[in-house]
């Protein structure tokens, strides 16, 4: 398994979201524009989880069909783990944002 590699694209994944959150900010003064653009985000991210399965997907079909090496879908497996493991973190993150907003007395 290619823990490097996994580890690369996760920053990368992590520092294109934090560009595009900046990117968000930098149009603050808009509210439905960043609306748009975090469910823009959050669009982005959850269909780049579900690419990385796809991957993977076709990496064990190729496999099984002679096509792919057993690196290569271990590789992929992992990659898809890392991005879901990080998807599963961030909607905890919201949740727990939103019920401590739930909390607030009015």
């Amino acid at each position: 398994m290619s823990t490097p590699s996994i580890a690369n694209n996760a920053y990368q994944m992590a520092a294109k979201l934090q560009q595009q959150a900046r990117a968000i900010e930098d149009k603050a003064g808009a509210p439905e524009a960043a609306g748009l653009d975090f469910s823009a985000l959050v669009n982005e991210a959850v269909g780049g989880v579900v690419d990385k399965g796809r991957v993977a997907d076709d990496k064990a079909v190729g496999m099984i069909e002679g096509k792919s090496d057993v690196v290569d879908v271990v590789t992929a497996i992992a990659e898809t783990e890392v991005a879901l493991e990080t998807m599963v973190a961030v909607r905890d993150r919201v949740i727990s944002a939103y019920e401590e907003i739930m909390r607030m007395p009015i």
